[in-house]
């Protein structure tokens, strides 16, 4: 077999680059976006037809990697909507089925710093972000009306150290001075939303030395340590069901939210993250190509659902302002709002890895660099 020329390799880049270049452009007005950053050796050398078994949610900006519209260069994709509590134990401390998968970034986080984990690496994708003021509950009998009234109160979590639970306490302490001690904490022995998430990791039950914790009653969720009276306020990720089936005593702390987790964006620039993708390092070792390849495929999924909002939702959506909902979310946060790269996202992925080593959960302070991958680190998407 005859050594590939150096030629022939420079032309092979050029042509792979310039097709991901087409296809970005055909995304749209809503701004597309190309994707830049690796070294050319990074792009040569592609497998054709590499079976890639994947898992995560199907969101807007997903969906059309999941059907098809957009495909991972060179991958034979098969796709598998799982939990991501069902996810994260299959990576850490199960069969590891998956080659590419969403992820729980602080179980990922915690398997890293405190057990050793390194069989997956990181890429900059962030399929999963949002604003967690919404995500504070309580009880309205127990004279709570602003979060300085949590002091001394009993809070409810269904895990005390998940990636949303770690976002609200972080919060909580650099907005309004609350300290996870200066609260006392139940842990419920089950979810009232656990159907959508699957059964918690062991990652998301990391409880931190020296906080007095109890476990909750066995059989009882946290919605129902709310409604027992049990704990006067609840974290939660999602909605507990005493919520959703309108209790009388139960209701958010900030019940403009909206109004709030803008202000909060205005002042810190942060929009959470919640979920990254995981790559089995094995595979990228075998296949230099695949982290690019991934991130353009998931940058190109993401545009498309940003075109159909920005020309078709306010047509075929059901909500009646999708439209200037859109353009204030754009205006506040610009074009790209979940972007995917390290670049704009440092400040928010090095306010979580302050929180997990402040509130005791990771053995030591995390760096960028340490948990995504190398050839991953200088993935951007750059407006066209």
């Amino acid at each position: 077999m005859n050594r590939q020329t150096e030629t022939e390799k420079l032309n092979e880049d050029f042509s792979r680059r310039e097709a991901i270049k087409a296809a970005a452009m055909t995304l749209g007005a809503a701004g597309a976006f190309s994707v830049c950053g690796l070294q050319p050796a990074e792009a040569t050398g592609t497998s054709k037809g590499l079976g890639l078994s994947m898992a995560g949610y199907r969101f807007d900006r997903t969906k059309a990697l999941i059907d098809g519209r957009v495909k991972i260069e060179g991958c034979d994709l098969k796709f598998r909507e799982m939990g991501i509590g069902d996810i994260n134990t299959d990576v850490f401390s199960g069969p590891q089925t998956l080659d590419v998968t969403e992820i729980g970034l602080h179980p990922f986080m915690l398997a890293f710093a405190n057990d050793g984990f390194r069989d997956y690496s990181l890429l900059p994708i962030f399929p999963l972000r949002l604003f967690r003021h919404k995500s504070v509950f309580i009880r309205n009998d127990r004279g709570i009306s602003k979060p300085e009234d949590l002091r001394g109160k009993t809070i409810a979590t269904p895990g005390y150290s998940s990636t949303s639970l770690t976002w609200i306490r972080g919060i909580f302490q650099d907005e309004f001075g609350i300290k996870p001690t200066d609260v006392k904490w139940i842990v419920s022995s089950k979810d009232s939303s656990a159907k959508d998430a699957g059964k918690a990791s062991k990652q998301e039950n990391v409880f931190p030395e020296g906080l007095p914790i109890t476990m909750g009653p066995a059989g009882k969720d946290e919605s129902d340590l709310l409604v027992s009276g049990e704990a006067d306020a609840l974290f939660h990720a999602g909605e507990p069901r005493a919520y959703i089936e309108g209790h009388p005593k139960v209701a958010r702390l900030f019940s403009d939210y909206r109004s709030i987790e803008r202000t909060y964006f205005s002042k810190t620039g942060i929009f959470p993250i919640m979920h990254a993708v995981a790559v089995k390092k094995s595979l990228v070792k075998k296949n230099s190509w695949l982290p690019e390849a991934v991130f353009t495929a998931y940058s190109q999924s993401k545009q498309m659902a940003f075109d159909y909002m920005a020309n078709a939702a306010w047509l075929k959506g059901s909500l009646p302002w999708f439209g200037q909902e859109f353009d204030e979310t754009r205006a506040l946060m610009g074009d790209n709002y979940y972007s995917y790269g390290i670049g704009p996202n440092r400040k928010t992925l090095q306010a979580l890895f302050r929180y997990s080593h402040q509130q005791g959960l990771c053995s030591r302070e995390l760096k960028i660099e340490e948990i995504f991958l190398k050839g991953s680190l200088g993935l951007t998407e750059s407006a066209i």
